[in-house]
């Protein structure tokens, strides 16, 4: 989980990045930027998740 959660965080901003380069229309640039937003707190949700100590089952 923590690996996709970063893989993830890194996707996201290769998606904002790529579509700023190389997309011409401003509704497609900002189509693909809201994606790669999406993305990246995907993956930041995966990895906080990742990180939470869970209370101990049977207690």
């Amino acid at each position: 989980m923590k690996l996709a959660g970063l893989l993830l965080l890194v996707a996201g901003w290769a998606i904002v990045v790529g579509a700023v380069a190389l997309l011409p229309s401003a509704g497609g640039r900002a189509g693909f930027v809201l994606a790669g937003i999406a993305v990246e707190l995907f993956g930041l949700a995966l990895a906080i998740r990742a990180h939470l100590v869970l209370p101990a089952e049977g207690e």
